[in-house]
């Protein structure tokens, strides 16, 4: 290869890393933002990404775009290895015409993502854009359905995973909105189908960008992002994170951790968690730390629909997907937004072969017109249709309120759990003791001379009978009423237990999900 030619690759790829040229970067960095590539070389293992398709440009020539003399089309595409495994990748260049996306902006996403596909990888996109390239009309929209198609089409079989880094509006939002995962960086990234400007235009609504389609509103208001970092770098290390529970496609499972905490650990401090008062509250979290791994849970959506708690550990170094009540909001009932939070959870976990486990600790749903105007029958409905549909190991432990319905949605055993156990402070009944003696008794409490104390009386005895786990376990509903100090033992052998199971559903095109 002559001099000449050499020189002008090195020039070429000079030019690539600079983007959208030193003054734009400095903006960039003005606002608290890293370049495309840069972001890149701090989510990847060091010296392992590989970009494709550099040279690639726009081929518009209307409207000064003609004159645009920029290769690489405002994103970064590639490959390259996080913590060892091959991921895939794109990363919106803001510095090139803010990152808008036009016909060959999409065509280097979608390329990436199919090849991520085809062997198999997890796909990573790094949004940072203005929105379509409004110069490129249909050709840029016909781009946006390019990537939406393969989002849906290739959903269930390689995780996608979303960070928002800057503005993503308009239709740009449904390529995160149909991953598996979406991340924010607080305060200086936004989301939202029409700006404040719009709003204010069209129903007369003032609101901030920020108040609008900021990370936190996203992440304790609509429900919309699963994960708030607190800074670009937080973002990335995030995405290396939850990498690490999860398998590179539908067809493995999540890499083990080697693990030095104790399988057969025993947990004194559960035996005293329950409270005396079965009204009185305490936080599930202090159940889950002890139970998993040197204490380490992962949260999903840990600021939305919080009397709901999702998430990831490991146990015994397998990864695992918890999900449990949490008696310290609401009581632990289900709600609407915890039907959405808990469905879309059990499923990411079943269609990625992440295990099971579920706390239960439930009185019920939630009551209100509010929850019944608004669809909770049909929310509700989520959560026992992701629930039966998941074919994964699936292990429930009931700590105190196993009530109603909620309970049979709570993965009770005929939706499938494969065990179940239960604490001794257990109860496992179609609803609390008070309220089933105020339906059965009334005849009897209505004739007595003191009524209070009659009533007291036969809750004493209808709860000492009934407010047990034992006649479930009688029936077979629950496998065995354990101590709770045992319940990690216990936990890790059952899911050692289960290990090769192998379950399948009738044969169909897809199921129909109570949307």
């Amino acid at each position: 290869m002559s001099l000449d030619k050499k020189d002008l690759l090195i020039k070429k790829k000079e030019k690539l890393a600079l983007g959208g040229g030193q003054d734009r970067i400095k903006k960039q960095h003005a606002k608290g933002k890293m370049t495309a590539r840069e972001r890149l070389h701090h989510l990847f293992d060091e010296g392992t990404f590989i970009e494709t398709d550099a040279f690639i440009k726009n081929r518009c020539n209307r409207f000064g775009l003609e004159n645009l003399d920029v290769e690489g089309e405002s994103v970064v595409t590639g490959y390259g290895r996080i913590e060892g495994r091959i991921v895939y990748a794109y990363s919106q260049d803001f510095t090139i015409t803010g990152g808008a996306l036009g016909e060959m902006h999409s065509r280097k996403i979608v390329k990436a993502m199919d090849a991520a596909a085809k062997i198999g990888a997890p796909m990573v996109g790094l949004n940072d854009s203005g929105g379509a390239r409004i110069q490129e009309a249909v050709d840029a929209l016909n781009g946006f359905g390019d990537i939406f198609f393969r989002n849906s089409i290739y959903s269930g079989v390689i995780p996608q995973i979303s960070a928002i880094m800057g503005p993503c509006a308009g239709g740009a939002v449904y390529s995160p909105a149909l991953t598996d995962f979406i991340i924010m960086v607080d305060k200086t990234s936004q989301m939202f189908i029409t700006g404040p400007q719009v709003i204010k235009t069209v129903t007369g609504e003032i609101v901030s960008a920020e108040d609008l389609g900021g990370a936190m509103t996203h992440n304790s208001v609509s429900g919309n992002v699963h994960f708030l970092a607190e800074s670009e770098l937080h973002c990335l290390a995030s995405i290396r994170e939850l990498l690490q529970f999860l398998p590179s496609n539908s067809m493995e499972t999540a890499p083990d951790t080697p693990c030095t905490d104790d399988p057969n650990r025993q947990i004194s401090e559960l035996n005293d968690i329950i409270p005396d008062n079965p009204n009185k509250p305490y936080d599930i979290l202090d159940v889950i730390v002890p139970l998993v791994d040197d204490g380490y849970f992962l949260q999903y959506l840990p600021y939305f629909a919080t009397n709901l708690i999702t998430g990831y550990a490991r146990i015994n170094s397998k990864s695992v997907g918890i999900v449990a009540n949490q008696p310290n909001v609401m009581a632990g009932c289900l709600d609407m937004n915890a039907g959405d939070k808990a469905a879309r959870f059990i499923r990411t976990c079943d269609a990625f072969n992440i295990p099971l486990l579920t706390l239960v600790d439930v009185p019920g749903f939630l009551p209100g017109t509010n929850q019944e105007y608004n669809g909770i029958i049909r929310h509700g409905a989520k959560i026992l249709y992701a629930y039966s549909e998941a074919t994964v190991p699936k292990v429930t432990l009931i700590t105190r309120k196993a009530y109603g319905g909620a309970y049979v949605a709570m993965c009770s055993k005929s939706l499938g759990a494969d065990m179940v156990f239960a604490w001794p402070t257990a109860e496992v009944a179609v609803m609390g003791s008070e309220g089933a003696v105020n339906i059965i008794f009334k005849n009897d409490i209505a004739k007595a001379e003191d009524k209070a104390a009659t009533k007291q009386k036969i809750i004493n005895e209808y709860a000492a009978e009934f407010a047990t786990p034992y006649k479930a376990a009688e029936r077979g509903f629950v496998d065995d009423v354990i101590e709770p100090q045992t319940s990690r033992q216990r936990i890790i052998d059952a899911f050692m237990m289960l290990k090769g199971k192998r379950e399948k559903r009738p044969a169909k095109k897809h199921g129909n999900l109570p949307l």
